[in-house]
């Protein structure tokens, strides 16, 4: 595969199915960003009511929003969430991206594709008047056509071009660019203008099922150069380059502060609400800052939030719905030591991801089986328990692997264990898995960072060992089997991988089929599997705390509603 990079972490949506985030439990979702589950078989999996402490949780499938028509809401007020990190890179593109990339471009930015809590695709109307697709001469062919007053805030027209320059530069044709998927965009054959300037025809080189996940958002015909592409929004956004009904009113890159107001050049329905800020905090403050009054929602994924939020009586609604996300744990094969696949199954098999999945789900009244794939969620049909086929819990199989390794009581194997963050689930975590590799022999060094340091540990790979999360933006998770397991990935944190194996997600990714591309995803994924760069524990439900009557925000599970409608009930 040349020139292919991508990227991933927790929650949603762009040409990519996955974003790379922290693994705590105090991450939000707005209306433009999605976490949750599928569309089917819900049954099969912890959707009904659970318990959490005395109280009783109802964990939606098709998300838990608070969904309210336009002449519900307010016209006015504030909504003020806390953010991870104010991320370096702010191209949404770009191969550094992070979820907390996405938090800010979907604010300013035109978001292209809307969607249903369960999946279900519709283009934005503010953006697309329609969206066709027919298969000519065995080839998908979509036409989009564009509103006729969608204009960039520096007047340039939002048409074709834009469908144009966002294929050609992650469809890796670039070797001067780092892009955070290819996937899809490699496939197409062209991109031309339609009757007119405000239509673009995007041709496939064959029949691909699964194109409504490409060209949810945009990289602006302003960004024409690689070097632009590469380091314009480098610790700065821009704008101008922005359409949407909100605009940047002020960023501070060194407080980690961004807001957004109504943006007056907007065409559609303005925005219900007059400001949207994110700040920068720790996990403990972002809580303690709900509990204050001081921001507007903030997840309650572990005990110590949930019970937080519980406490809080009327002043809190907290919302459930299942995700599509995966918590995993990454080993990086070029750290030292770690390049030997038999000590990488090693720690793998030392691990009782039971007892990670516990500690996840301790006081949530919540439970699952362990997820066994990264492609496809229990809840989907074709999904298989590729994981638990190549790996199982055996710490004395650890321990023989290790030997053979050459590791042994004389020579122990000594890994350091990268924590973010003051979140003692987080915390709990790390200490559990030095504990179960202490048993089978290997020294685990936890090394605390602080939460702004995300991007950084994730772009330099500066860890041993790392948990994280994928999430999925949309359900067509096939078509991103490159983006996790193809060797020069960038969401591919362990650097496992082969040239054989691109090979052979090349060859996957032209099967026409879906049935047949996701029975050939379930093979490849257990060879893919057993290089033990990842070891997925947990998916789980997405649980927000927010204050009463805050409209189309909150446990989204696929859905994605126009930002110009979150707000505030009458």
């Amino acid at each position: 595969m040349k020139n292919r990079f991508r990227v991933a972490a927790i929650a949603g949506l762009s040409s990519v199915s996955l974003v790379l985030a922290s693994c705590a439990g105090n991450e939000t979702q707005t209306a433009t960003e999605t976490a949750t589950e599928t569309n089917t078989a819900t049954e099969t999996v912890a959707a009904a009511t659970e318990t959490a402490g005395s109280d009783t949780i109802e964990v939606k499938p098709a998300g838990d929003y608070n969904p309210l028509e336009r002449d519900q809401i307010k016209d006015g007020g504030e909504l003020t969430l806390a953010l991870t990190e104010l991320a370096e890179q702010q191209n949404l593109f770009h191969a550094n991206m992070n979820l907390y990339t996405r938090n800010v471009w979907t604010k300013y930015n035109p978001v292209m594709t809307l969607m249903d809590g369960d999946g279900t695709y519709h283009p934005n109307p503010a953006y697309l008047t329609d969206v066709t697709d027919e298969t000519k001469d065995g080839k998908t062919v979509v036409t989009y056509t564009i509103h006729p007053d969608a204009t960039y805030n520096d007047g340039t027209p939002i048409d074709w071009t834009a469908y144009e320059n966002t294929w050609r530069f992650n469809n890796g044709s670039n070797p001067d660019v780092q892009v955070n998927s290819t996937d899809g965009y490699e496939l197409i054959e062209s991109v031309v203008r339609g009757e007119d300037d405000k239509q673009a025809v995007v041709t496939f080189k064959q029949a691909y099922p699964w194109w409504q996940g490409l060209f949810d958002g945009l990289v602006p015909p302003q960004v024409d150069t690689a070097d632009k592409f590469m380091n314009a929004y480098l610790k700065q956004l821009h704008p101008e380059w922005g359409a949407g009904p909100f605009k940047v009113e002020n960023v501070n890159f060194e407080t980690g502060e961004v807001s957004f107001v109504r943006n007056e050049q907007w065409w559609g329905e303005p925005a219900k609400l007059e400001r949207f800020t994110y700040r920068a905090m720790e996990d403990q403050a972002s809580i303690n800052a709900f509990r204050a009054g001081e921001i507007d929602a903030t997840g309650v994924g572990t005990r110590d939030r949930l019970e937080t939020a519980k406490q809080m009586g009327d002043a809190a609604d907290i919302r459930v719905a299942l995700r599509p996300a995966t918590f995993l744990m990454t080993i990086n094969s070029q750290a030292p030591g770690l390049d030997d696949p038999k000590v990488r199954e090693a720690i793998m098999s030392a691990i009782d991801r039971s007892q990670l999945a516990a500690i996840r789900f301790n006081g949530l009244g919540y439970t699952e089986e362990l997820p066994g794939s990264f492609t496809l969620f229990q809840t989907q049909p074709g999904y298989e328990d590729n994981f638990g086929a190549v790996v199982s819990y055996d710490q004395e199989k650890a321990k023989k692997l290790l030997e053979e390794a050459g590791y042994g009581p004389s020579n122990p194997l000594s890994v350091r264990y990268v924590l973010l963050g003051d979140n003692p689930m987080v915390q709990a975590s790390a200490s559990a898995i030095q504990a179960m590799l202490k048993q089978v022999g290997i020294d685990v060094q936890i090394e605390e960072r602080p939460s702004s340091d995300f991007s950084k540990v994730t772009s330099e790979r500066d860890f041993d060992l790392f948990m994280s999360g994928f999430a999925s933006s949309d359900p067509f998770g096939v078509a991103y089997f490159g983006q996790i397991f193809a060797s020069d990935s960038e969401l591919n944190k362990s650097g496992t991988g082969s040239a054989e194996m691109d090979k052979k997600i090349e060859e996957l990714q032209k099967i026409e089929d879906a049935d047949k591309q996701i029975a050939r995803a379930n093979e490849l994924e257990k060879e893919a599997l057993r290089e033990y760069g990842i070891m997925p524990y947990a998916n789980g439900p997405e649980m927000v705390a927010t204050k009463p009557g805050l409209a189309n925000f909150g446990a989204m599970s696929f859905g994605v509603v126009p930002i110009e409608n979150v707000g505030w009930a009458k």
